[in-house]
């Protein structure tokens, strides 16, 4: 099939989702079309069956505000059109369902059809926005399936938006080979924690929502018990706080602040243990990168969390907020070297049972077809 996939390129669940399906149908013989105002950074330009079309946005006077919506439609009717694309696959709400939307309108007779896979924050905060919406609500009920990445986001978009249309859920995925316990490597690890010390980590993008303050309290409470360090990775609006308050805490040189990095699979299967405390998480891919690398989880009961992290089997759940249980919990998986290897084999088991690439991308396959087919026989 002849797939354009628009949506952000730039690092955060979406994107990485977005780039990783594409290349993944390309490597199942699919030719991929990824458009965007830039190369998303997850995608391989030299693949034989990816092309990527770069949106440009004309700075005229006149516009305050580039009309990058505009443009990006205006792209994606061209791709249409030249390359013969059968589905536009938009990755988050708006503008990429909108866009799709206005492509397909100016090309009718094209057949194409249009996919809208929500990630959470595209339904959560922006559609939410009273500015945005009916426009989200519009794009969602005019796109020819729409898919959510868990089953709690699928029913608080029905729920919020009064939608009586089909939200399929297709769950966020993890190529087992990229994560996994055999890129635990010796020498890095012994750059971020001695043998003696255990090693948690945290990635994300440093929003409020992920309760940043919270990873560095959770890990102050574990590392008054025993000699442990902490491995932060990623970049936004917390880090400074979060880098002020370990210095408050005594436990700023027991810290390594990463950054944003492109390949992070090396790095946390160095880890013992992945926090994520956020206050909400549609999914929480950051979370299931980790189980797949061997890499327990002490989290949140927070949004999808739950549908990914089994409480007590592959790591730990608990409520908002309640740093305390989190480093308790932490502890105590740490405690027993037996009882930890056998949280470490069940969570790379789930991963690999529940969200490995060739079943989930598998069943984006069969919703492409069934769409396609339904306009062939139609």
């Amino acid at each position: 099939m002849k797939i354009a996939i628009a949506g952000h390129p730039t690092y955060g669940g979406s994107g990485v989702v977005a780039a990783e399906l594409g290349m993944a149908l390309a490597d199942r013989g699919h030719e991929i079309h990824f458009v965007s105002y830039q190369a998303p950074f997850r995608m391989d330009p030299l693949h034989p069956r990816v092309t990527f079309h770069e949106v440009e946005v004309t700075s005229y006077p006149l516009f305050k505000y580039p009309p990058y919506a505009l443009a990006l439609s205006t792209k994606l009717l061209t791709v249409v059109r030249e390359f013969g694309v059968e589905t536009i696959h938009a990755h988050y709400a708006i503008p990429h369902s909108i866009a799709a939307y206005l492509a397909q309108e100016m090309c009718r007779d094209c057949g194409v059809k249009s996919v809208t896979t929500l990630h959470g924050t595209d339904i959560t905060l922006v559609g939410s926005d009273p500015s945005f919406f009916e426009i989200t609500k519009f794009a969602m009920e005019k796109s020819d399936a729409v898919t959510a990445v868990s089953r709690y986001l699928a029913d608080a978009t029905r729920d919020r938006f009064e939608l009586e249309r089909t939200v399929d859920v297709i769950p966020n995925f993890i190529d087992p080979v990229e994560y996994s316990p055999l890129h635990r490597s010796t020498d890095l690890r012994r750059r971020f924690a001695t043998d003696e010390e255990v090693l948690l980590c945290h990635i994300s993008n440093f929003r409020p929502v992920k309760r940043i303050p919270d990873v560095v309290e959770v890990f102050s409470r574990v590392a008054a018990k025993r000699p442990a360090r902490l491995l932060m990775i990623g970049s936004g609006p917390e880090v400074m706080l979060a880098q002020a308050q370990a210095c408050k805490l005594g436990i700023a040189d027991r810290i390594t602040w990463l950054g944003s990095i492109d390949q992070v699979a090396e790095p946390l299967a160095c880890a013992d243990l992945f926090l994520l405390p956020s206050d909400g998480e549609s999914f929480g891919l950051a979370a299931l990168e980790a189980m797949a690398s061997g890499v327990p989880c002490i989290a949140t009961a927070a949004g999808g969390v739950p549908e990914v992290i089994d409480s007590g089997r592959t790591g730990l759940l608990c409520a908002v907020g309640d740093t305390e249980a989190m480093a308790s919990g932490a502890l105590d998986i740490l405690e027993s070297r037996a009882g930890y290897q056998e949280m470490s084999e069940a969570a790379r088991t789930v991963a690999i049972e529940r969200f490995a690439l060739d079943k989930v991308v598998g069943q984006y396959e069969r919703l492409y077809e069934n769409l396609v087919c339904r306009e062939t026989s139609g």
